[in-house]
């Protein structure tokens, strides 16, 4: 994995630089990179001590191309190296995955992104993590997750109480189907996504409101997956006049959920996509719960619970570092990262597993799929 990720890391080699006016840097962004890296992959190193006590064994100095690092610059690393040369690695790494699902489904979903943002609680003490709670501080990681690779693609980091709906407007791209849940509604970044030339799957409250232009008719299969009304509509009435240029759709899907009197609920989607049956666009409001496991699998797993550092900087090398180790498990063994395949890659960090035994580990994924 570092034999993979070495090229790339490589070229941050001398960002930097240009701070170290004495001219006696000894530690540079990529070993900075594959220190981190190692963090996420030993967890008996559980701290920037630990990484710096990690720095000083020679096989991680061969292994990591790294001399004995002192806390001090590690700690410095964390403001002096820019994260945002690490976002087109990330984006390289998500680019030479392959779809994990295939079939006709799979293909008019092809460009599937979930968005949806999640909380790495802070010490108080970090004051640019601003909350809804003055006793609490909290970063935000915004990010967008390409569901048939299940992997992330791009990503953000802010203060917990950032607007989500901002920092999707800035992270827009051409091509994508986004899915996304009712924290997302806005006409106006409706009819962005759609100007930039991408669709969009959103939930709605149940206040939206709507005039119905066309009604579609049911299939069977839109049915069986639960749809019960399908139309094309002009949307949100005189909040929406001037800023949405064009008619949008509505899917409503009953859930298996029941109000307090033990009425069906509904889900209410809009989308901009009149092509897609309408139980595909239930089907790809579904698959937004990934991103929600992978949340689960950072954090819990991967451990960005704990952050190394306590400025926003140092926050998002940490995280976008988390990013491109789950992105390099994927890459390696051709499917999205488990509990049991990162168990069995620590141990081998560890030394406990010898490497055919991780191979062989690998190549059983390979026949289960």
């Amino acid at each position: 994995m570092f034999e993979l990720l070495r090229p790339l890391l490589q070229e941050l080699h001398d960002a930097g630089t240009e701070r170290d006016r004495a001219g006696n840097r000894q530690l540079f962004f990529d070993q900075y990179a594959a220190l981190v890296l190692l963090y996420f992959f030993n967890p008996v190193v559980t701290s920037l001590r630990g990484i710096q006590h990690a720095s000083g064994f020679r096989k991680v100095q061969r292994e990591l191309n790294v001399s004995r690092s002192s806390l001090g610059s590690l700690s410095e690393a964390a403001r002096v190296f820019d994260a945002e040369l690490l976002k087109p690695i990330i984006g390289g790494l998500a680019a030479q995955l392959k779809p994990l699902h295939k079939g006709p489904e799979a293909e008019a979903l092809k460009n599937l992104t979930a968005v949806d943002g999640s909380l790495l609680p802070a010490l108080p003490k970090m004051a640019w993590a601003l909350w809804n709670y003055d006793d609490k501080k909290a970063a935000r990681l915004h990010l967008h997750f390409e569901v048939m690779k299940a992997a992330p693609v791009k990503a953000e980091i802010t203060n917990g109480k950032s607007c989500e709906k901002k920092s999707m407007h800035r992270m827009l791209e051409a091509g994508r189907l986004y899915v996304i849940d009712r924290g997302y509604e806005q006409f106006c970044l409706f009819q962005d996504i759609i100007d930039i030339e991408s669709s969009f799957i959103c939930a709605v409250r149940d206040q939206m409101t709507w005039k119905i232009l066309r009604e579609r008719p049911l299939s069977e299969a839109a049915r069986a997956a639960g749809v019960v009304f399908d139309a094309e509509v002009d949307l949100g009435g005189k909040k929406a006049k001037g800023v949405l240029k064009q008619p949008l759709r509505i899917v409503q899907v009953r859930t298996d959920k029941t109000d307090k009197n033990g009425e069906p609920v509904f889900l209410t989607l809009v989308t901009d996509r009149l092509d897609l049956d309408a139980e595909l666009v239930s089907l790809a409001y579904r698959y937004r719960w990934q991103i929600e496991l992978f949340f689960r699998w950072l954090k819990c797993i991967l451990g960005c619970r704990h952050l190394l550092s306590t400025c926003q900087n140092g926050v998002e090398i940490q995280v976008y570092l988390a990013l491109i180790a789950s992105l390099l498990i994927s890459l390696w063994v051709g499917r999205k990262p488990t509990k049991r395949t990162y168990e069995t890659l620590c141990f081998y960090f560890l030394g406990v597993v010898e490497l055919d035994e991780l191979m062989a580990h690998i190549a059983s994924l390979k026949k289960h799929d």
